[in-house]
């Protein structure tokens, strides 16, 4: 079993997860507070990873990141970065789909504060902005939580999607889940249940982890 693999799955997860936190925030907000007509159609697109293929939505994002597209192009003529099999594309490809992963968990967080919390921030003089970081982040930790684990999870399970986009090049798009199925279609059973079982001890180990701190902030609050 190689380690490039791990190590490029666990950067992949960590990098998305960021990305995500920092650009689910304000999405998550709008979409708790708005009352926008466009409100369902932003709703809809957000979550529509959640019932695509992972194969469909990858294959658009290939025709995307294509350098023969407007997309491709701008990212490989203005900044030099070239997105179809690339760990680039894998981020954003990463952040597209497991973006309601980390939305829907925020804005379940954010509706369930009241909003007398957010009137009474107003009345005190607090800028929007003041308002999200000092008064609902801090109010819906449980709901940071479940975004973050749901969305790190969910971007180490990936397969279609970075299949599609990222091909299987070693030590750049190579992630556990594309080294699972090199390892099949060898026959190298086993090496793919190294990396399975890999998969299994590192997921068990978040779960754990995140039930031991609910455990613990429940003791706490009783």
């Amino acid at each position: 079993m190689e380690w490039s693999p791990i190590i490029l799955t666990l950067e992949l997860a960590v990098v998305t997860t960021l990305i995500l936190f920092a650009l689910s925030i304000p999405i998550a907000y709008w979409l708790a507070s708005s009352k926008s007509p466009f409100r369902g159609i932003i709703e809809a697109i957000v979550s529509l990873p959640l019932v695509l293929p992972p194969t469909v939505l990858g294959f658009y994002l290939l025709i995307a990141f294509s350098p023969e597209s407007w997309i491709g192009s701008f990212f490989y003529d203005v900044l030099g970065l070239r997105l179809v099999f690339s760990f680039t594309g894998l981020v954003i490809g990463s952040v597209i789909y497991s973006l309601p992963f980390m939305v829907q968990p925020l804005q379940a967080g954010i509706s369930s504060i009241p909003a007398s919390y957010r009137e009474a921030a107003s009345l005190m003089g607090k800028s929007k902005w003041q308002t999200i970081f000092k008064v609902v982040l801090p109010n819906m930790k449980s709901s940071l939580l479940t975004g973050i684990v749901l969305t790190f999870a969910h971007t180490i399970g990936e397969f279609g999607v970075v299949l599609m986009i990222g091909g299987n090049i070693p030590d750049k798009t190579k992630v556990m889940s594309i080294a699972i199925y090199d390892e099949v279609e060898s026959l190298n059973y086993g090496g793919a249940h190294a990396y399975s079982l890999t998969l299994v001890i590192l997921m068990f180990l978040i779960l754990l982890i995140v039930n031991l701190r609910k455990n613990k902030s429940s003791k706490f609050l009783t």
